[in-house]
């Protein structure tokens, strides 16, 4: 057996720094991002719990032009008609918000999860079989703390079409879009989420129900 490292308390002090920080980015330089920073952030990723050890996740970095373009083709159209479905005043604050930084990032990373791995051998998925893409969540989660301490932000795209997207890339058919991230370095940084600052939504307490 291993002896586990020893968490102090000025450890988790930095621990919750770094959930604090860890902001949904939408404004990025376009520096690239070192291959060896990106590779390190993608390897810890792939420490992340699965069920059944299934490692479902599957990153593919869209590095094409064309690509990019369709994917940022999918977004504006997702978001013009996303504007249409608020009243007037809500609808004016939304437009006036920037949600995505698909045109900035240096790096697209398109998350699917792989709805056919047979690692695992199916364990823990008879009854839930949606824990297969809640695994690659988790890896998700892993990833944006990993660029985070690294002093990279993360953006997290969900005003997409997913089939669209899928095709664009020509990934397998059983992979399933989970996440479409933007990852490079912030043009700025903030503590509070970028919706709370603008007004859209201020960020609730805790809500812990007891049964």
């Amino acid at each position: 057996m291993s002896a586990p490292p020893t968490f102090d308390e000025a450890f988790r002090r930095s621990l919750r720094d770094l959930f604090a920080w860890r902001r949904d980015v939408r404004r990025f330089r376009t520096d690239p991002v070192p291959e060896a920073t990106l590779r390190a952030c993608l390897d810890e990723a792939h420490l992340s719990p699965s069920v059944g050890n299934s490692q479902p996740w599957r990153f593919v970095r869209v590095a094409d032009p064309g690509r990019r373009a369709g994917v940022a083709a999918s977004f504006a159209r997702c978001n013009s008609d996303a504007a249409l479905g608020y009243a007037p005043e809500r609808a004016a604050r939304y437009r006036a918000l920037k949600l995505a930084g698909l045109r900035e990032a240096p790096v697209h990373l398109a998350v699917f999860c792989d709805a056919d791995t047979e690692a695992g051998h199916g364990l823990g998925r008879a009854t839930m079989p949606e824990m297969l893409r809640y695994s690659v969540v988790g890896a998700v989660q892993t990833l944006w703390l990993a660029a985070r301490a690294r002093g990279l932000g993360v953006g997290w795209v969900s005003i997409l079409e997913p089939e669209a997207v899928t095709a664009l890339l020509d990934v397998p058919a059983s992979w399933h879009l989970v996440a479409y991230l933007c990852l490079g370095w912030p043009v700025e940084e903030h503590a509070d989420p970028e919706l709370a600052r603008h007004g859209w939504q201020a960020r609730g307490p805790l809500d812990l129900t007891e049964r």
